[in-house]
């Protein structure tokens, strides 16, 4: 029978030889705990280190309905990878999974998230998560645990990919879009910050290459914010404007969360059939400057709606007598009337005024 060569017999191979650091992230794991008891909310049972996490629905359900939505932030991570600023990435990943989960009508229970990379920095990994938890407590929330995973071989050196999952609650009876859309519905936008986390494949193109600006460019048209500045901000999450709406039990209709496909696609989502469209006045909210650098350098208007927010970030549906007061109860995050429902009449189902 053969045996084992001795010089290999000798070494001691481990997984980190392998690229796989363990004490790194059991370092991680301790650095996170903290951050994600600070999220916790009363329905849920243990803290993070378990197998799964536990969590009882609210009591205050008469006929509670799960909701579930996952996302990414795409290539916005390339940014923070260039320009090292980690510390508000995560907030992104819990917008765009909260978010989703907001315009059904409910109210966000918990959150898990994903971080693969090549070789595990536990500083870097615990300042991205560290804005997950941020993006929790905005949300009101709990980060009730996640997945770290090291793959070497797979992603390149320390760059990392991130993935989120929201899990809410509504009332059956109150979920949304309801079916009593009409004409003349108003439609109510809430502005965005910027990009938020859609087009930055395209932004990325024209701000880099078509206009050649460095991550620590100034333009004229970003008002003294460096390109950088611009391209991370982080995405808003629309929690506290929707718990208002809850807490006030006032009776809007639909909302739509403006991310890829833009002002195009995303508002005719709240239609169950193709009776009625979305009619935007641009001119009622303010584009932001980094979209307005974007379009500078030749992206057409089509494309541009297509692709971005154009400015608002979520439209909320309300009926015409609801307009004011839903517009008064949510001023502080800037509300106002952008639109209304139009019959389609086998138009577009997104139109914009001139």
């Amino acid at each position: 029978m053969g045996g084992v060569c001795g010089k290999h017999a000798a070494m001691a191979i481990t997984y980190k030889d392998a690229g796989v650091d363990i004490d790194a992230g059991n370092a991680l794991v301790d650095r996170i705990k903290p951050l994600a008891k600070a999220t916790m909310r009363p329905e849920v049972l243990g803290g993070i280190g378990g197998f799964a996490a536990l969590c009882r629905l609210p009591t205050a359900y008469q006929e509670p309905i799960l909701v579930s939505g996952t996302d990414g932030v795409g290539t916005k991570l390339k940014t923070a990878f260039a320009s090292g600023r980690h510390d508000t990435i995560g907030i992104d990943l819990v917008a765009m999974c909260v978010n989703d989960v907001l315009v059904t009508g409910a109210e966000p229970l918990f959150f898990l998230d994903y971080f693969a990379t090549g070789a595990l920095s536990v500083e870097t990994a615990a300042t991205v998560i560290a804005g997950i938890a941020e993006g929790c407590k905005q949300s009101g929330c709990a980060l009730v645990g996640g997945e770290t995973a090291e793959l070497p071989g797979l992603y390149h050196g320390s760059d990392y990919d991130l993935a989120g999952f929201c899990v809410g609650v509504v009332e059956r009876s109150e979920i949304r879009p309801r079916g009593d859309l009409r004409e003349g519905d108003v439609v109510i936008g809430l502005p965005s910050a910027g990009l938020h986390s859609n087009g930055h494949s395209l932004a990325r193109k024209v701000v880099f290459e078509t206009l050649g600006l460095a991550l620590d460019a100034r333009p004229a048209l970003l008002g003294g914010s460096s390109v950088a500045d611009e391209m991370i901000r982080p995405t808003i999450i629309y929690a506290p404007a929707f718990a208002k709406l809850r807490e006030a039990k006032l009776p809007w209709k639909a909302a739509a969360h403006i991310t890829g496909g833009g002002l195009v696609e995303n508002p005719p989502r709240i239609f169950a059939d193709d009776a009625l469209a979305v009619e935007l006045d641009p001119r009622t909210w303010e584009v932001p400057a980094i979209l307005k650098l974007i379009a500078s350098a030749g992206v057409d208007e089509h494309e541009m709606r297509r692709t971005f927010n154009g400015g608002l970030g979520m439209i909320i549906v309300v009926a015409p007598e609801a307009a004011e007061r839903t517009v008064a109860l949510l001023a502080p995050h800037a509300a106002r009337v952008v639109g209304k429902l139009v019959p389609r009449n086998g138009g577009e189902a997104s139109r914009f005024l001139a």
